[in-house]
């Protein structure tokens, strides 16, 4: 994988200008207004001197106005690839981040989104990282990043790795979509949660089996 400073191999991926940090609050229909299917792709590389390889997960939280999900099907993840009769669509498990750009992506048609849902939390986790000891600052190279799906145009990265150093979690908020009328606002957050996936999927109104 490309490191996030290194200009990608794709040519129709310009990334010029595109880079997010913490604070910042990006309108990313005032980049693009033509945008109508988002790409939400997220990539990271395992430190090399893990014993037991990290197998990393891209999940979305979809939550209305009191920040919580309305029904399980507001949480998509890989034993859940897909929602609103397809509006939210996860394009599959990566067990083990190896080989370049995106290592789980995850489709969203905007206008199918109902207009109770205002926000799309995006977090990476560990599988199992408790049980395995293992924690986020583990993983190298890791990003966010939100793609015109329709013309394949980079929007914005954010790279997660100095947000994330000397962090024993299992999981991390690495970013928000906000919604305010009709635009979209990226965030980066880049919150570690100790109790992995699993207590992230509390906070919002959900139940899974797994840290």
């Amino acid at each position: 994988m490309n490191d996030i400073f290194d200009m990608p191999t794709d040519a129709n991926v310009d990334v010029s200008g595109n880079f997010a940090v913490l604070g910042d609050d990006l309108n990313i229909i005032e980049k693009d207004p033509t945008l109508k299917r988002v790409l939400i792709g997220a990539g990271w590389d395992d430190n090399a001197f893990n014993a037991d390889a990290l197998d990393a997960d891209l999940s979305l939280f979809l939550l209305d106005k009191n920040q919580m999900t309305r029904v399980d099907e507001d949480f998509v993840f890989y034993n859940q690839k897909e929602t609103l009769e397809g509006a939210v669509r996860h394009h599959g498990d990566s067990r083990t981040g190896a080989g370049e750009g995106d290592d789980e992506t995850v489709s969203i048609q905007l206008e199918g989104l109902p207009f109770d849902i205002m926000q799309i939390m995006i977090v990476i986790s560990l599988y199992k990282g408790y049980e395995k000891e293992q924690n986020v600052d583990m993983l190298r190279n890791v990003y966010v990043r939100i793609v015109n799906e329709d013309t394949d145009e980079e929007l914005v990265r954010y790279r997660l790795d100095p947000d994330m150093q000397e962090h024993d979690e299992t999981a991390v908020i690495a970013a928000a979509l906000n919604r305010e009328g009709p635009k979209w606002h990226f965030k980066p957050l880049a919150e570690c949660v100790a109790g992995g996936l699993g207590e992230i999927a509390t906070r919002y109104g959900c139940v899974i089996n797994q840290q």
